[in-house]
């Protein structure tokens, strides 16, 4: 079992609150992603949880058992580091079986564990090497191996590719995804990298200030965002931020004006909203050239080619210079050339004048998964 449930905790450092009574249940097997800025607690928060740190108030509970007194050994749980923190001397067969030899567990019993972790990690074949003769990626694997032998209630990962380089990290990624998928086992994992996030997290929790801002499944905060902090950290580039005016309610939503140009946006209404100042959000993969139920012009200032997909940041009058469109990697557009674009009420997101989001009236629909283990037909 690898059951963690934070209950109110708080720390301290002097008079400053880094977390603020944070609230959270991991259930077993989870692959949960602590995601922020940085500054925002989340690695104090793993830090707590590994027992490396103390709280200063509320409970940390693993498998129903109160650990806040428990020194690290005892919690059950293994914690590997951005650093991956090797015995340079020592072969990947002794780093890896180090944690067994402090256990004092018998040779042949040790053996076999460290050759079962090798095999996962596809690091049989470096057993007998040194640190020093391996690569970023196969450093951190042998750090993973270390952690895998001990068989803990609960896995810890403070940022552990954030060393590599892109290539490597994306390969990192699968090794990961495909590790928990074989060992079924409770990842709590932190990163600053939304695409870790996104990619690896079967939930993911985002951090500002020491507090919980939203905490949902990677789509459910992509498309239906808490507040505008989420909306503005989930999802690159960022997404697009106008000021609106509501000019009314009806049951199809709320109705705002931008610039003369009045639209309903399909979120749940409140009647409190009307003759406010809103914040009318849009993602840059929703912005197209041409026009839309929201139209503008656009004058692209930075344009970033990226093969399948153009980057343009925009100056957009009012709203600054860093309005940004994802387009096709095939449009023919040059900087200081004037475009029209637009946008449609269905991509856009609605907050209220203290950044609380409208809900959208979006469905989203789980993958089929008895779809991607069919058979293939012969």
């Amino acid at each position: 079992m690898g059951q963690l449930l934070l209950n109110k905790v708080q720390k301290f450092y002097g008079d400053f609150e880094v977390l603020k009574g944070v609230q959270l249940e991991v259930k077993n097997g989870e692959f949960v992603v602590f995601v922020g800025p940085s500054g925002c607690g989340k690695s104090t928060l793993l830090r707590m949880i590994a027992g490396l740190d103390a709280t200063s108030a509320g409970d940390i509970v693993i498998d129903g058992l109160r650990v806040n007194d428990l020194p690290p050994v005892k919690r059950g749980i293994a914690m590997v580091f951005q650093s991956y923190a090797l015995y340079p001397h020592m072969s990947v067969f002794e780093n890896i079986a180090f944690p067994l030899r402090v256990e004092k567990m018998e040779e042949e019993k040790l053996k076999a564990k460290v050759e079962h972790a090798a095999r996962i990690l596809h690091l049989d074949q470096r057993l007998q090497q040194k640190p020093g003769m391996l690569s970023g990626g196969q450093r951190q694997r042998v750090a993973i191996g270390r952690a895998i032998v001990r068989e803990p209630k609960i896995f810890l990962f403070d940022e552990p590719l954030s060393n590599l380089d892109a290539a490597l990290r994306a390969d990192m990624r699968i090794e990961l995804a495909k590790l928990h998928r074989q060992l079924k086992a409770t990842m709590i994992y932190v990163t600053h990298d939304q695409v870790e996030a996104m990619t690896m997290a079967d939930r993911i929790v985002v951090l500002n200030a020491g507090e919980i801002a939203q905490t949902g499944a990677p789509l459910e905060l992509y498309h239906k965002p808490a507040n505008i902090f989420v909306a503005g950290f989930i999802g690159n580039p960022k997404m697009n931020f106008l000021s609106v005016k509501c000019v009314g309610v009806t049951s199809d939503g709320v109705t705002v004006d931008y610039k003369g140009q009045q639209v309903t946006i399909p979120v749940t209404p409140r009647e409190t909203a009307v003759g406010k100042t809103l914040t009318l959000g849009v993602r840059p993969e929703h912005i197209q050239l041409g026009s839309g139920d929201i139209s503008f012009t656009v004058v692209p200032t930075v344009i970033e080619r990226l093969g399948a997909q153009t980057v343009a940041y925009a100056a957009l009058d009012g709203e600054g210079e860093n309005f940004c469109a994802m387009l096709p990697g095939s449009i023919g557009i040059r900087p200081e050339q004037p475009l029209a674009a637009g946008i449609n009420r269905v991509d856009c997101h609605l907050f209220d004048e203290n950044g609380i989001a409208f809900e959208r009236h979006v469905e989203l629909t789980d993958i089929d998964v008895s779809l991607l283990n069919a058979t293939p037909a012969a």
